[in-house]
C-alpha cells in the first residue's frame, strides 16, 4: 500500500551534513571515472548509506542524503538518476534504476497555507527495473521483478512482476521471464 505522507522538519544537523555531503559529492564523487564504483560506495558509506556488495552508483547520480539510502547487492543507480531521499529509499538486490529517473520522497502539503514539507519512503523490490526517465512519487513501493517503462510517472504501488507504463502508470501486462514455468 502506498504510504501516507507525514510532516517532516529538517534539523540544523541535517542541513550541515547535506552541505558537507554536497562538497564531497562535487569534489570527490562526481569527477570520478565511471568504473570507480567502489570509491563512490565508500564515500556514500562514510555518509551513512547502507550498501550491499557490487553496488553500482554512477558518477552523475545525485543522492540528496546518503544516510537515507539503502541498496541491495548488485543494484544500480545509473547516469543522471536523482535520489531525492529526504526520507528512506530502499533499492533491492539486482534492481536497476536507469538514467534520468527521479526518486522523490518529499513534497509539500499544498492544502496547508504554510505548505510544510511532507515525506514518505520509496521501496524498489529485488530484480525490479525502473527504466529511463521515470518519476517515482513519495510513499510508492515497486514490487519484486516489476518493470516501470520509460517516461512513466508512478503515484501508486506496483505489484510484483508487473509491467507498468504511462502517466499515471498503469499495468500493461504481467512480466514473464523466458524459460519460466
Amino acid at each position: 500500500m502506498t504510504e501516507a505522507l507525514r510532516p517532516h522538519h529538517l534539523s540544523l544537523g541535517n542541513k550541515i551534513a547535506r552541505v558537507l555531503w554536497q562538497m564531497v559529492w562535487f569534489s570527490l564523487y562526481r569527477p570520478t571515472p565511471r568504473l570507480f564504483h567502489a570509491w563512490r560506495c565508500l564515500l556514500l558509506r562514510i555518509f551513512g548509506a547502507k550498501l550491499g556488495k557490487a553496488v553500482h552508483p554512477y558518477p552523475t547520480t545525485r543522492v540528496w542524503a546518503p544516510w537515507n539510502l539503502e541498496m541491495g547487492d548488485h543494484s544500480c543507480l545509473s547516469e543522471q538518476v536523482d535520489c531525492y531521499c529526504v526520507d528512506k529509499i530502499r533499492i533491492g538486490a539486482h534492481a536497476t534504476v536507469s538514467q534520468y529517473s527521479f526518486l522523490c520522497t518529499a513534497s509539500h502539503d499544498y492544502t496547508d497555507p504554510t505548505m510544510p514539507l511532507v515525506t514518505a519512503p520509496i521501496t524498489i523490490g529485488e530484480r525490479a527495473w525502473i527504466t529511463a526517465d521515470v518519476f517515482i512519487a513519495p510513499g510508492v513501493s515497486i514490487g519484486e521483478g516489476a518493470v516501470v517503462l520509460a517516461r512513466s510517472s508512478v503515484f501508486k504501488d506496483v505489484e510484483p512482476w508487473m509491467v507498468v507504463a504511462g502517466n499515471p502508470a498503469r499495468v500493461v501486462k504481467a512480466r514473464v521471464l523466458k524459460g519460466a514455468k
